[in-house]
Protein backbone atom coordinates (compact mmCIF):
# COMPACT_ATOMS: atom_id res chain seq x y z
CA UNK A 1 0.00 0.00 0.00
CA UNK A 2 1.45 3.38 -1.01
CA UNK A 3 2.11 5.59 2.03
CA UNK A 4 2.04 8.70 -0.21
CA UNK A 5 -1.74 8.42 -0.40
CA UNK A 6 -2.18 8.15 3.38
CA UNK A 7 -2.51 10.62 6.24
CA UNK A 8 -2.23 10.35 10.01
CA UNK A 9 -5.36 10.90 12.02
CA UNK A 10 -5.95 11.11 15.77
CA UNK A 11 -7.84 8.08 17.12
CA UNK A 12 -10.46 10.45 18.50
CA UNK A 13 -11.41 11.32 14.91
CA UNK A 14 -12.04 7.77 13.77
CA UNK A 15 -15.39 7.07 12.16
CA UNK A 16 -17.10 4.42 10.09
CA UNK A 17 -16.04 4.37 6.46
CA UNK A 18 -12.37 5.25 7.01
CA UNK A 19 -9.88 2.85 5.43
CA UNK A 20 -7.06 2.61 7.95
CA UNK A 21 -3.75 0.88 8.50
CA UNK A 22 -2.49 -0.18 11.93
CA UNK A 23 1.30 0.07 12.07
CA UNK A 24 1.49 -2.85 14.50
CA UNK A 25 2.60 -6.47 14.33
CA UNK A 26 -0.20 -8.92 13.60
CA UNK A 27 -0.07 -10.29 17.16
CA UNK A 28 -0.45 -6.80 18.63
CA UNK A 29 -4.02 -6.26 17.46
CA UNK A 30 -7.10 -8.50 17.22
CA UNK A 31 -8.08 -7.77 13.61
CA UNK A 32 -7.62 -10.31 10.79
CA UNK A 33 -5.67 -7.69 8.83
CA UNK A 34 -3.67 -4.62 9.67
CA UNK A 35 -5.42 -2.59 6.96
CA UNK A 36 -9.20 -2.47 6.57
CA UNK A 37 -12.25 -0.22 6.33
CA UNK A 38 -13.94 0.62 9.64
CA UNK A 39 -17.51 -0.66 9.59
CA UNK A 40 -18.65 -0.42 13.22
CA UNK A 41 -18.33 1.55 16.42
CA UNK A 42 -17.04 -1.60 18.15
CA UNK A 43 -14.02 -1.54 15.85
CA UNK A 44 -13.37 2.09 16.78
CA UNK A 45 -13.51 1.31 20.50
CA UNK A 46 -11.16 -1.64 20.03
CA UNK A 47 -8.64 0.50 18.13
CA UNK A 48 -8.73 3.13 20.87
CA UNK A 49 -8.13 0.42 23.45
CA UNK A 50 -4.85 -0.47 21.73
CA UNK A 51 -3.28 2.68 23.18
CA UNK A 52 -2.46 4.33 19.85
CA UNK A 53 -2.57 8.10 19.55
CA UNK A 54 -2.75 8.16 15.75
CA UNK A 55 -3.40 5.74 12.91
CA UNK A 56 -2.81 5.99 9.19
CA UNK A 57 -5.81 6.34 6.91
CA UNK A 58 -6.28 6.46 3.14
CA UNK A 59 -8.67 9.17 1.89
CA UNK A 60 -8.95 7.66 -1.60
CA UNK A 61 -10.19 4.36 -0.18
CA UNK A 62 -12.44 5.86 2.50
CA UNK A 63 -16.14 6.68 2.33
CA UNK A 64 -17.33 10.32 2.53
CA UNK A 65 -17.89 11.56 6.06
CA UNK A 66 -21.29 10.76 7.55
CA UNK A 67 -23.34 13.74 8.74
CA UNK A 68 -23.75 12.27 12.23
CA UNK A 69 -21.33 11.10 14.89
CA UNK A 70 -20.57 7.41 15.40
CA UNK A 71 -21.25 7.87 19.10
CA UNK A 72 -24.12 10.33 18.94
CA UNK A 73 -26.59 7.95 20.53
CA UNK A 74 -24.23 6.43 23.07
CA UNK A 75 -23.90 9.20 25.66
CA UNK A 76 -25.15 6.84 28.32
CA UNK A 77 -22.36 4.36 27.66
CA UNK A 78 -19.72 6.36 29.52
CA UNK A 79 -22.14 7.34 32.25
CA UNK A 80 -22.81 3.72 33.11
CA UNK A 81 -19.18 2.82 33.60
CA UNK A 82 -15.96 4.59 34.28
CA UNK A 83 -13.60 5.14 31.36
CA UNK A 84 -11.09 2.78 32.98
CA UNK A 85 -13.68 0.01 33.19
CA UNK A 86 -14.42 0.44 29.50
CA UNK A 87 -10.72 0.35 28.60
CA UNK A 88 -10.18 -2.76 30.71
CA UNK A 89 -13.07 -4.55 29.06
CA UNK A 90 -11.94 -3.64 25.54
CA UNK A 91 -8.38 -4.73 26.24
CA UNK A 92 -9.65 -8.06 27.60
CA UNK A 93 -11.70 -8.52 24.44
CA UNK A 94 -8.65 -7.71 22.33
CA UNK A 95 -6.57 -10.31 24.19
CA UNK A 96 -9.31 -12.88 23.72
CA UNK A 97 -9.45 -12.20 19.99
CA UNK A 98 -5.66 -12.53 19.75
CA UNK A 99 -5.82 -15.86 21.56
CA UNK A 100 -8.56 -17.00 19.18
CA UNK A 101 -6.37 -16.05 16.23
CA UNK A 102 -3.48 -18.10 17.65
CA UNK A 103 -5.79 -21.09 18.08
CA UNK A 104 -7.06 -20.76 14.51
CA UNK A 105 -3.51 -20.55 13.18
CA UNK A 106 -2.45 -23.61 15.20
CA UNK A 107 -5.48 -25.58 13.94
CA UNK A 108 -4.76 -24.51 10.36
CA UNK A 109 -1.12 -25.61 10.56
CA UNK A 110 -2.02 -28.88 12.28
CA UNK A 111 -4.58 -29.71 9.59
CA UNK A 112 -2.02 -29.14 6.83
CA UNK A 113 0.57 -31.30 8.60
CA UNK A 114 -2.02 -34.09 8.98
CA UNK A 115 -2.97 -33.92 5.29
CA UNK A 116 0.67 -34.04 4.19
CA UNK A 117 1.40 -36.93 6.54
CA UNK A 118 -1.56 -38.95 5.21
CA UNK A 119 -0.63 -38.20 1.61
CA UNK A 120 2.91 -39.33 2.39
CA UNK A 121 1.56 -42.61 3.76
CA UNK A 122 -0.23 -43.26 0.46
CA UNK A 123 2.93 -42.50 -1.52
CA UNK A 124 5.08 -44.73 0.67
CA UNK A 125 2.65 -47.64 0.41
CA UNK A 126 2.52 -47.36 -3.38
CA UNK A 127 6.31 -47.53 -3.53
CA UNK A 128 6.21 -50.71 -1.45
CA UNK A 129 3.58 -52.17 -3.75
CA UNK A 130 5.80 -51.50 -6.77
CA UNK A 131 8.68 -53.32 -5.06
CA UNK A 132 6.83 -56.17 -3.37
CA UNK A 133 3.63 -56.91 -5.32
CA UNK A 134 5.42 -59.21 -7.79
CA UNK A 135 6.40 -61.56 -4.93
CA UNK A 136 3.76 -60.75 -2.26
CA UNK A 137 0.64 -59.80 -4.26
CA UNK A 138 -1.99 -60.80 -1.67
CA UNK A 139 -0.16 -59.17 1.25
CA UNK A 140 0.18 -55.95 -0.75
CA UNK A 141 -3.52 -56.04 -1.66
CA UNK A 142 -4.43 -56.37 2.01
CA UNK A 143 -2.25 -53.39 2.94
CA UNK A 144 -3.82 -51.32 0.17
CA UNK A 145 -7.32 -52.35 1.27
CA UNK A 146 -6.59 -51.25 4.84
CA UNK A 147 -5.32 -47.86 3.69
CA UNK A 148 -8.21 -47.27 1.29
CA UNK A 149 -10.76 -48.33 3.92
CA UNK A 150 -9.29 -45.77 6.31
CA UNK A 151 -9.54 -43.06 3.65
CA UNK A 152 -13.14 -43.96 2.85
CA UNK A 153 -14.07 -43.85 6.54
CA UNK A 154 -12.50 -40.40 6.89
CA UNK A 155 -14.23 -39.04 3.81
CA UNK A 156 -17.62 -40.30 4.98
CA UNK A 157 -17.35 -38.67 8.42
CA UNK A 158 -20.18 -36.20 9.03
CA UNK A 159 -19.40 -32.82 7.56
CA UNK A 160 -18.05 -31.67 4.24
CA UNK A 161 -14.65 -33.05 3.21
CA UNK A 162 -12.81 -30.27 1.40
CA UNK A 163 -9.90 -30.58 -1.03
CA UNK A 164 -6.68 -29.15 0.44
CA UNK A 165 -3.61 -28.05 -1.49
CA UNK A 166 -0.37 -29.46 -0.08
CA UNK A 167 3.01 -27.78 0.13
CA UNK A 168 5.67 -27.98 -2.57
CA UNK A 169 7.52 -31.28 -2.40
CA UNK A 170 4.74 -33.29 -0.77
CA UNK A 171 4.81 -36.76 -2.30
CA UNK A 172 7.44 -36.20 -4.97
CA UNK A 173 8.07 -38.75 -7.70
CA UNK A 174 5.91 -41.04 -9.83
CA UNK A 175 4.04 -42.31 -6.77
CA UNK A 176 2.39 -38.90 -6.37
CA UNK A 177 0.19 -39.47 -9.42
CA UNK A 178 -1.58 -42.60 -8.12
CA UNK A 179 -1.93 -40.92 -4.71
CA UNK A 180 -3.49 -37.81 -6.28
CA UNK A 181 -5.73 -39.94 -8.47
CA UNK A 182 -6.95 -41.97 -5.50
CA UNK A 183 -7.81 -38.88 -3.44
CA UNK A 184 -9.72 -37.19 -6.27
CA UNK A 185 -11.46 -40.41 -7.30
CA UNK A 186 -12.71 -41.08 -3.76
CA UNK A 187 -14.06 -37.55 -3.37
CA UNK A 188 -15.71 -37.70 -6.78
CA UNK A 189 -17.13 -41.13 -6.00
CA UNK A 190 -18.64 -39.73 -2.83
CA UNK A 191 -20.13 -36.82 -4.79
CA UNK A 192 -21.71 -39.33 -7.16
CA UNK A 193 -23.25 -41.24 -4.26
CA UNK A 194 -21.28 -44.48 -4.51
CA UNK A 195 -21.83 -46.86 -1.57
CA UNK A 196 -19.01 -47.75 0.82
CA UNK A 197 -18.04 -50.94 -1.04
CA UNK A 198 -18.08 -49.03 -4.33
CA UNK A 199 -15.78 -46.36 -2.91
CA UNK A 200 -13.43 -49.05 -1.60
CA UNK A 201 -13.19 -50.70 -5.04
CA UNK A 202 -12.78 -47.30 -6.71
CA UNK A 203 -9.99 -46.35 -4.33
CA UNK A 204 -8.14 -49.60 -5.02
CA UNK A 205 -8.48 -49.14 -8.79
CA UNK A 206 -7.32 -45.52 -8.63
CA UNK A 207 -4.30 -46.35 -6.49
CA UNK A 208 -3.18 -49.27 -8.69
CA UNK A 209 -4.30 -48.14 -12.17
CA UNK A 210 -0.74 -47.55 -13.43
CA UNK A 211 0.99 -50.47 -11.74
CA UNK A 212 1.60 -52.15 -15.11
CA UNK A 213 3.93 -49.35 -16.17
CA UNK A 214 6.64 -51.03 -14.15
CA UNK A 215 6.84 -53.64 -16.94
CA UNK A 216 7.82 -50.97 -19.50
CA UNK A 217 11.15 -49.28 -20.22
CA UNK A 218 11.41 -46.01 -18.29
CA UNK A 219 11.19 -43.82 -21.40
CA UNK A 220 7.88 -45.44 -22.39
CA UNK A 221 6.08 -44.98 -19.08
CA UNK A 222 4.75 -41.56 -20.06
CA UNK A 223 2.82 -40.71 -23.20
CA UNK A 224 4.81 -38.71 -25.74
CA UNK A 225 3.46 -37.65 -29.12
CA UNK A 226 6.97 -38.18 -30.54
CA UNK A 227 6.71 -41.92 -29.92
CA UNK A 228 6.67 -44.16 -32.96
CA UNK A 229 3.62 -46.32 -33.63
CA UNK A 230 5.42 -49.28 -32.07
CA UNK A 231 6.43 -47.27 -29.00
CA UNK A 232 2.89 -45.95 -28.61
CA UNK A 233 1.54 -49.51 -28.73
CA UNK A 234 3.98 -50.50 -25.98
CA UNK A 235 2.95 -47.50 -23.90
CA UNK A 236 -0.73 -48.38 -24.28
CA UNK A 237 0.03 -51.94 -23.18
CA UNK A 238 0.45 -50.66 -19.61
CA UNK A 239 -3.34 -50.85 -19.23
CA UNK A 240 -3.33 -54.59 -19.91
CA UNK A 241 -0.30 -55.05 -17.64
CA UNK A 242 -2.04 -53.14 -14.85
CA UNK A 243 -5.08 -55.39 -15.13
CA UNK A 244 -2.82 -58.46 -14.97
CA UNK A 245 -1.09 -57.09 -11.84
CA UNK A 246 -4.46 -56.35 -10.24
CA UNK A 247 -5.69 -59.83 -11.04
CA UNK A 248 -2.63 -61.39 -9.38
CA UNK A 249 -3.34 -59.28 -6.31
CA UNK A 250 -6.95 -60.48 -6.22
CA UNK A 251 -8.80 -57.23 -6.94
CA UNK A 252 -12.55 -57.33 -7.48
CA UNK A 253 -14.01 -57.57 -10.99
CA UNK A 254 -15.39 -54.02 -10.60
CA UNK A 255 -11.94 -52.65 -9.73
CA UNK A 256 -10.31 -54.55 -12.61
CA UNK A 257 -12.87 -53.17 -15.05
CA UNK A 258 -12.17 -49.64 -13.79
CA UNK A 259 -8.43 -50.09 -14.31
CA UNK A 260 -9.03 -51.50 -17.80
CA UNK A 261 -11.04 -48.38 -18.73
CA UNK A 262 -8.95 -45.62 -17.19
CA UNK A 263 -7.81 -44.42 -20.64
CA UNK A 264 -11.14 -44.91 -22.42
CA UNK A 265 -13.07 -41.79 -23.48
CA UNK A 266 -16.81 -41.33 -23.68
CA UNK A 267 -16.56 -40.28 -27.35
CA UNK A 268 -14.65 -43.45 -28.33
CA UNK A 269 -11.28 -41.71 -28.74
CA UNK A 270 -9.58 -43.56 -25.89
CA UNK A 271 -7.70 -46.83 -25.68
CA UNK A 272 -7.19 -49.78 -25.60
CA UNK A 273 -10.71 -50.79 -26.68
CA UNK A 274 -12.08 -47.48 -28.02
CA UNK A 275 -15.16 -47.82 -25.82
CA UNK A 276 -17.89 -45.18 -25.78
CA UNK A 277 -19.73 -43.81 -22.77
CA UNK A 278 -22.58 -46.35 -22.60
CA UNK A 279 -20.04 -49.20 -22.62
CA UNK A 280 -18.00 -47.81 -19.73
CA UNK A 281 -18.56 -48.49 -16.04
CA UNK A 282 -18.82 -45.77 -13.43
CA UNK A 283 -15.34 -46.53 -12.12
CA UNK A 284 -13.84 -46.26 -15.59
CA UNK A 285 -15.58 -42.92 -16.20
CA UNK A 286 -14.30 -41.55 -12.91
CA UNK A 287 -10.72 -42.75 -13.42
CA UNK A 288 -10.57 -41.51 -17.01
CA UNK A 289 -11.49 -38.02 -15.82
CA UNK A 290 -9.34 -37.65 -12.72
CA UNK A 291 -6.39 -39.30 -14.46
CA UNK A 292 -6.57 -36.76 -17.29
CA UNK A 293 -6.98 -33.83 -14.90
CA UNK A 294 -3.93 -34.76 -12.85
CA UNK A 295 -1.81 -35.28 -15.97
CA UNK A 296 -2.78 -31.83 -17.27
CA UNK A 297 -1.73 -30.24 -13.97
CA UNK A 298 1.32 -32.46 -13.42
CA UNK A 299 2.80 -33.51 -16.79
CA UNK A 300 6.27 -35.07 -17.02
CA UNK A 301 7.64 -31.74 -18.26
CA UNK A 302 6.78 -28.98 -15.82
CA UNK A 303 6.86 -26.38 -18.60
CA UNK A 304 3.76 -28.03 -20.10
CA UNK A 305 1.74 -27.84 -16.87
CA UNK A 306 -1.58 -26.07 -16.85
CA UNK A 307 -2.87 -24.27 -13.81
CA UNK A 308 -5.75 -26.14 -12.13
CA UNK A 309 -8.16 -23.46 -13.39
CA UNK A 310 -6.82 -23.83 -16.94
CA UNK A 311 -7.00 -27.63 -16.78
CA UNK A 312 -10.62 -27.59 -15.66
CA UNK A 313 -11.58 -24.98 -18.26
CA UNK A 314 -9.87 -26.98 -21.03
CA UNK A 315 -11.63 -30.20 -20.06
CA UNK A 316 -15.01 -28.47 -20.04
CA UNK A 317 -14.63 -26.19 -23.06
CA UNK A 318 -12.67 -28.34 -25.53
CA UNK A 319 -12.71 -31.94 -24.30
CA UNK A 320 -16.21 -32.09 -22.86
CA UNK A 321 -17.23 -34.91 -25.23
CA UNK A 322 -14.43 -37.10 -23.86
CA UNK A 323 -16.07 -37.45 -20.47
CA UNK A 324 -19.40 -38.61 -19.13
CA UNK A 325 -21.60 -35.55 -18.62
CA UNK A 326 -22.81 -36.47 -15.15
CA UNK A 327 -19.31 -37.30 -13.93
CA UNK A 328 -17.80 -34.14 -15.41
CA UNK A 329 -20.55 -31.99 -13.88
CA UNK A 330 -20.00 -33.52 -10.45
CA UNK A 331 -16.24 -33.01 -10.78
CA UNK A 332 -16.61 -29.32 -11.64
CA UNK A 333 -18.96 -28.78 -8.72
CA UNK A 334 -16.53 -30.61 -6.44
CA UNK A 335 -13.42 -28.76 -7.57
CA UNK A 336 -15.04 -25.34 -7.82
CA UNK A 337 -14.40 -22.83 -10.56
CA UNK A 338 -10.94 -22.21 -9.08
CA UNK A 339 -9.49 -25.56 -7.90
CA UNK A 340 -6.76 -25.77 -5.25
CA UNK A 341 -3.47 -24.45 -6.61
CA UNK A 342 -5.12 -21.72 -8.70
CA UNK A 343 -3.56 -18.26 -8.48
CA UNK A 344 -6.17 -15.50 -8.49
CA UNK A 345 -6.67 -11.78 -8.10
CA UNK A 346 -9.44 -10.69 -5.75
CA UNK A 347 -11.94 -7.93 -6.34
CA UNK A 348 -9.89 -5.62 -4.08
CA UNK A 349 -6.86 -6.15 -6.39
CA UNK A 350 -4.96 -8.35 -3.90
CA UNK A 351 -3.34 -11.56 -5.12
CA UNK A 352 -4.16 -14.91 -3.54
CA UNK A 353 -3.57 -18.66 -3.80
CA UNK A 354 -6.54 -21.03 -3.61
CA UNK A 355 -5.70 -23.62 -0.96
CA UNK A 356 -9.04 -25.32 -0.33
CA UNK A 357 -12.45 -25.66 -1.94
CA UNK A 358 -15.85 -26.82 -0.76
CA UNK A 359 -18.36 -28.17 -3.26
CA UNK A 360 -21.17 -26.24 -1.60
CA UNK A 361 -19.41 -22.92 -2.33
CA UNK A 362 -17.79 -23.25 -5.79
CA UNK A 363 -17.21 -19.50 -6.21
CA UNK A 364 -16.02 -18.94 -2.65
CA UNK A 365 -12.90 -21.02 -1.99
CA UNK A 366 -10.50 -20.54 0.90
CA UNK A 367 -7.44 -18.54 -0.08
CA UNK A 368 -4.06 -17.41 1.19
CA UNK A 369 -3.91 -13.67 0.54
CA UNK A 370 -0.69 -11.77 -0.13
CA UNK A 371 -0.32 -9.41 2.84
CA UNK A 372 3.17 -7.95 3.38
CA UNK A 373 2.21 -7.02 6.95
CA UNK A 374 1.86 -10.69 7.97
CA UNK A 375 4.57 -13.36 7.49
CA UNK A 376 3.22 -16.07 5.15
CA UNK A 377 3.76 -18.81 7.75
CA UNK A 378 1.57 -16.85 10.18
CA UNK A 379 -1.19 -15.85 7.74
CA UNK A 380 -4.70 -17.08 8.38
CA UNK A 381 -6.48 -18.59 5.40
CA UNK A 382 -9.42 -16.45 4.32
CA UNK A 383 -12.72 -18.18 3.62
CA UNK A 384 -14.32 -16.01 0.93
CA UNK A 385 -17.72 -17.23 2.12
CA UNK A 386 -17.13 -15.23 5.30
CA UNK A 387 -16.19 -12.12 3.32
CA UNK A 388 -19.23 -11.46 1.09
CA UNK A 389 -17.76 -8.17 -0.10
CA UNK A 390 -14.85 -10.08 -1.63
CA UNK A 391 -14.81 -12.15 -4.78
CA UNK A 392 -12.39 -13.47 -7.38
CA UNK A 393 -11.79 -11.11 -10.26
CA UNK A 394 -9.64 -13.36 -12.47
CA UNK A 395 -7.32 -16.35 -12.60
CA UNK A 396 -3.59 -15.87 -13.28
CA UNK A 397 -0.55 -17.89 -14.19
CA UNK A 398 2.10 -17.81 -11.43
CA UNK A 399 4.45 -15.98 -13.81
CA UNK A 400 1.96 -13.09 -13.99
CA UNK A 401 2.29 -12.36 -10.27
CA UNK A 402 4.48 -9.49 -9.11
CA UNK A 403 7.75 -10.82 -7.69
CA UNK A 404 6.83 -10.03 -4.07
CA UNK A 405 3.43 -11.75 -4.34
CA UNK A 406 4.95 -14.78 -6.07
CA UNK A 407 7.57 -15.20 -3.34
CA UNK A 408 4.91 -14.82 -0.62
CA UNK A 409 2.29 -17.16 -2.09
CA UNK A 410 4.86 -19.65 -3.43
CA UNK A 411 2.52 -21.32 -5.96
CA UNK A 412 3.46 -24.97 -6.29
CA UNK A 413 4.89 -26.38 -9.51
CA UNK A 414 3.37 -29.80 -8.77
CA UNK A 415 -0.21 -29.82 -7.51
CA UNK A 416 -0.74 -32.32 -4.68
CA UNK A 417 -4.08 -32.49 -2.87
CA UNK A 418 -5.64 -34.34 0.03
CA UNK A 419 -8.94 -34.09 1.84
CA UNK A 420 -9.62 -32.37 5.13
CA UNK A 421 -12.59 -31.51 7.28
CA UNK A 422 -12.74 -27.76 7.26
CA UNK A 423 -11.29 -26.08 10.37
CA UNK A 424 -13.11 -23.22 12.10
CA UNK A 425 -13.63 -20.23 9.83
CA UNK A 426 -11.62 -17.11 10.77
CA UNK A 427 -13.41 -13.84 11.40
CA UNK A 428 -14.35 -11.89 8.25
CA UNK A 429 -11.73 -9.63 6.73
CA UNK A 430 -12.74 -6.02 6.13
CA UNK A 431 -10.77 -4.94 3.08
Amino acid sequence: MDDKTSQLIDVGQLRRGLFIQLDLGWMDHPFPRGSFKITSSDQIRTIRALGLRQVRYFPDRSDPEEPHSDFGGESGFGAARSEQDVQDRLQAEARALQAQRRQQLAAQQASLRHCEQRFGEVVQLYRRVVDEAPVRPVAMREQCEALVAGCVAEILVDGEATIRLLSEGAGEGQAAHPANTMVLALLLGRALGLPVHGLADLGMAALLHDLGKQQLPTHLRMRDERHSAQEMALYQSHVHESVKAGRRMGLSAWALQSIAQHHEMADGSGFPAGLQGPDMGTGGKVLALVNRYDRLCNPPLGTQALTPHEALALMFARHKACFDGEVLGAFIRMMGVYPPGSVVQLSNERFALVVSVNSTRPLKPRVLVHDPAVPPEQALILDLESAPEQGIRRSLKPAQLPAAARAYLAPVARVRCFYEHQPPTPAPVAA
